[in-house]
This record gives C-alpha cells, structure tokens and sequence, in this order.
C-alpha cells in the first residue's frame, strides 16, 4: 500500500517567513504518526499543505499515493479533518451539522442521517443530538468536531490540536476514543504541543521546531 504521507524536502514560506524548511516525513497506513511541537513551530502549515489548502512551495508531497499539486480534490474526498479551532454551525443542531457536513462528501442525505447517529453514539452525544450547538460546553464541541471528521468514513484522519484547553478528565474521554479508532485501524497524523498526547496516542512522532524537523523516534514511556 502507498504511504498515507509521503514528504520530502517540503518547503512553504508566507512572504520572509519560512514556515517549512525541508521536512521529510512518511506516514505508514494504520498507524498514528506525531508532529510535535510548539505553537508557531509550522503544524498548522503542514495541516493546510495535506489537506491541500495551500500548495507546497518546494519538494513532493504524497497523500493517499497522490500528489497534492494535481490530486487535491481526490485527497480531499478521502481525508477527515478535526480542525484546532471551533468551526462548527451555530445555526445548527448537533445532528444537523454532521448531516450538513456529509453533503460535502456527496452523501444522500439518509445515509448522512445513518452515519451522524452511529458517530454521535460512538462520541457519546447522541442525547444531544437535537440540541443547539450553543449548548455544549468546549470538551463536547470538541467530540462533535471527532464526530465530524469521520463523517465520510476517512482513509486518513489528521488531528491539529484536538485537546487542547480541555481540562484532564475531558482529554481523557477523547484519549480514549481516539485509542479505539487507532485499535480499528485508522491512520492518523497527530499535530499537538503535548507530550503526554503523543506518548497515548501516537506510534512514531517528530519533533516540529522552527519549520524544521529533529530525528523522528518512538514516544517515551
């Protein structure tokens, strides 16, 4: 199988900022992969250059085995995004904004309907599923925003940040549902700033440090 991520000597810069400074990464189909490091560290770049949000400046970049300067809607078809901030639709129900999002896959929307409710379960919300978002606290936005990104049942999930300023029995309860999509064989790439989320989560990680990436390895214990 090709890798779910392929980069070598990616380079994106935003005017005199050099964002990326030649990563190279790989990321295997079924494992969670890290990239650690602080804010302002490149992340979120990296992020927008596998969802081909933007165009990578130099290098070759692979996601799913194809090539994000002439693929871009194909990997977007097939990657499920659980985003840093909060852009869920408050004039939504919680069901509503997963059945609105499964449009954008193409998905009849009885089939969305099916797969939003499997999701809200497995999220342990479906007794919100009526509710406006308004109503739900940070932690619970974020399992709809989980929910959300596996609407169309994703080959490959990236997470930018999906805990962070949850207090610690709320990181746990997404741990722990994160673990069991690991366990089912998802491949993810995991963006964060905490240790402690790379060693429950992730399989390999790389540190992420000015744009520019220090030898990858396995989390601690």
């Amino acid at each position: 199988m090709a890798e779910a991520i392929l980069a070598r000597q990616v380079v994106k810069s935003f005017g005199q900022v050099h964002a990326l400074q030649g990563l190279d990464f790989d990321l295997h189909p079924g494992e969670c992969f890290g990239l650690l490091g602080p804010s302002g560290a490149g992340k979120s770049t990296m992020v927008g250059l596998v969802c081909c949000i933007s165009p990578i400046d130099a290098g070759q970049l692979k996601v799913l085995g194809m090539d994000t300067q002439s693929h871009c809607r194909r990997i977007r078809s097939r990657l499920g995004l659980v985003p840093q901030h909060d852009n869920l639709d408050p004039s939504l129900s919680v069901l509503d904004n997963l059945v609105f999002y499964g449009g954008y896959f193409g998905m009849p929307r009885s089939q969305a309907k099916t797969r939003a409710e499997e999701l809200l379960h497995f999220v342990a919300l479906d007794d919100r599923a009526t509710e406006p978002i308004d109503h739900l606290s940070a932690a619970l936005r974020k399992r709809l925003l989980i929910a959300r990104g596996l609407i169309n049942s994703p080959d490959l999930l990236i997470l930018d940040e999906p805990t962070t300023g949850l207090d610690p029995q709320a990181r746990q309860h997404i741990w722990q549902r994160l673990r069991q999509l690991k366990k089912a064989g998802t491949t993810m790439l995991l963006c964060t700033h905490s240790t402690d989320e790379s060693k429950q989560l992730c399989d390999r990680l790389a540190i992420l440090n000015s744009g520019r990436l220090l030898p990858e390895g396995m989390p601690s214990a």
